[in-house]
């Protein structure tokens, strides 16, 4: 844990907000192939049948955000990267599911 000040910046999005695939490219600054690639993947999920209609939910900008870490940080690749995401996905559940034991007691 660091000792300094940190300011962080970001932008809070709610589940109604969708993305298009555009926006989710801009937004991560990647070209949007690797997004199609994450869709490929399994690791986001896109609402639309068509990659022109695609909208992509508020959580896939964090997930997407979250590869480019796993890959940058850690050179994880993508199968490798959505294995992480179901573990970090799992881990929260139990934690939740833990606060709420402990607060029944």
């Amino acid at each position: 844990m660091s000792t300094k000040n940190e300011i962080l910046k970001g932008q809070i999005l709610d589940e109604e907000v969708m993305l298009t695939l555009g926006e989710l490219s801009r937004a991560c600054t990647i070209h949007a192939d690797w997004i199609i690639d994450l869709v490929d993947e399994g690791i986001i999920e896109p609402c639309g049948r068509d990659v022109s209609e695609w909208r992509f939910p508020g959580i896939c900008l964090y997930r997407a955000r979250s590869v480019l870490r796993l890959q940058r940080d850690l050179g994880v690749n993508l199968a490798g990267a959505a294995v992480a995401l179901d573990l970090m996905d799992q881990i929260e559940q139990l934690r939740i599911h833990l606060h709420v034991l402990e607060h029944d007691r």
